[in-house]
């Protein structure tokens, strides 16, 4: 159990993407990013807090991420792109960008594969791109397989299931679909679950999804994340560490 408790540690992107984040609450995240065990993987927040991040944390083994185009999706593509560049600008090394999901469903197949290659040309190889499909929104698991190979082919660095400001976030359906949409494009594409994942147990589950499709040592943090705030304590209590109130954002 503590195996698994400092892996999920190790894959969480430490989240907080609310109306109300301040730069106290921020700078109380990035405390949290810190653990006794190991440091989480990334601290996710809107790109005004990027600077917050930076001085708590800089030096440490957490990486910079924020949202772009977030959370409908629908601000257009050149919107998508200066907030993509205005990220890496201030320091970001993690772009977390909702496509315009709405449109695939309603049968425009073009505008998404458009807006992540331009994403994907600003971020080259030094800055990750994850991409929001928001598979809540998809009745149909075959649409969702086919708007991830979609994403893979247009550069992709991970496939996300969630904004987190949905009715329905990650579920376990959805991240078969997505991980089975990655192995058969054959492609280097991670994935990161987020949204609604609080407890160890929900962790696991993922976790040894993943595992099952894709082989048990392809779950590291440079392929698989979490995207959470609530999940931390739940890890640390099983590890033995009391814990604060779990944390406000409804990731």
């Amino acid at each position: 159990m503590t195996k698994n408790a400092k892996l999920s540690l190790s894959l969480l992107d430490l989240t907080s993407l609310s109306a109300d984040d301040t730069n106290e609450s921020i700078q109380t995240l990035c405390l949290k990013a810190l653990t006794p065990f190991t440091s989480v993987a990334a601290v996710c927040v809107f790109p005004s807090f990027l600077s917050i991040c930076q001085d708590e944390l800089k030096g440490k083994d957490v990486k910079f991420a924020a949202v772009a185009n977030f959370p409908s999706g629908g601000e257009g593509l050149e919107a998508a792109i200066s907030q993509t560049k205005n990220i890496i600008t201030l320091g970001g090394n993690e772009v977390d960008l909702v496509i315009p999901y709405k449109e695939w469903i309603a049968g425009n197949k073009s505008s998404t594969p458009d807006m992540i290659r331009a994403c994907k040309d600003i971020c080259g190889d030094q800055v990750t791109l994850k991409v929001i499909l928001e598979s809540g929104a998809f009745e149909n698991m075959k649409s969702l397989y086919d708007l991830s190979i979609a994403a893979i082919n247009a550069g992709a660095d991970f496939i996300k299931t969630s904004t987190g400001k949905t009715d329905v976030s990650a579920t376990i359906e959805a991240a078969e679909t997505m991980l089975k949409a990655i192995k058969d494009s054959d492609q280097k594409c991670g994935f990161k679950a987020s949204g609604g994942i609080r407890t160890h147990a929900q962790a696991v589950e993922y976790i040894e999804l993943a595992q099952n499709i894709m082989g048990e040592n392809w779950v590291c943090a440079d392929n698989f994340r979490f995207g959470a705030s609530g999940l931390l304590n739940d890890l640390l209590c099983v590890l033995g560490q009391t814990t604060d109130s779990e944390q406000k954002s409804t990731y």
